[in-house]
């Protein structure tokens, strides 16, 4: 099933263009110019093996939350066509990449949109990566992916962005796969 990058879902406004989504999170942003925004990308994905088990395949859900500071957000989510993985190493870069090649495409589409006027918003690449676990090996090279690439990561149990948020996703992507 081919997926159209261009295509975010929302629990409220179903299925959305990106544009859409940027008119929301603008519109979000200049409902209170003054407060505390922290604007979050997080990728999770799951695991499938279509019956072959050395093909494992992965599903990645990215997702873009708008957070205001004690008065709750929104976000939205999109799916990106399955990606063939052999190790829980290439699991987490594909999740990292496909954060940080997000948000390097959007944000420069959502600060045009914001027309120079700047809300005080903290961007964040969550990634799922943790010190319990087999990914806590990795805690140091993922940061430092994502901080050498300009941006602030944050890792389990901050990450709710990809944790949580694009995990939620994972998992309905999966059953409407399997059932």
């Amino acid at each position: 099933m081919q997926e159209d990058v261009n295509i975010f879902y929302n629990i409220t406004y179903g299925e959305l263009l990106q544009a859409q989504v940027i008119e929301q999170i603008r519109l979000f942003l200049e409902e209170d110019p003054e407060a505390l925004y922290s604007l979050v990308i997080g990728t999770d994905s799951q695991e499938k093996t279509n019956g072959d088990a050395s093909k494992k395949h992965i599903d990645l859900i990215t997702a873009v939350v708008v957070h205001r500071k004690g008065f709750g957000g929104r976000y939205f989510w999109q799916r990106k066509n399955s990606v063939v993985i052999h190790t829980l190493r290439e699991k987490i870069y594909a999740e990292t990449l496909t954060s940080l090649d997000f948000a390097k495409f959007f944000i420069p589409l959502l600060k045009k949109a914001l027309n120079g006027k700047s809300p005080n918003y903290r961007l964040e690449i969550h990634v799922d990566v943790g010190e319990h676990g087999e990914t806590r090996e990795m805690i140091k090279e993922i940061v430092g992916m994502v901080n050498g690439n300009g941006y602030v990561a944050k890792t389990k149990p901050e990450a709710y962005g990809a944790t949580y948020v694009a995990d939620k996703h994972t998992l309905f992507y999966n059953r409407k796969t399997i059932g």
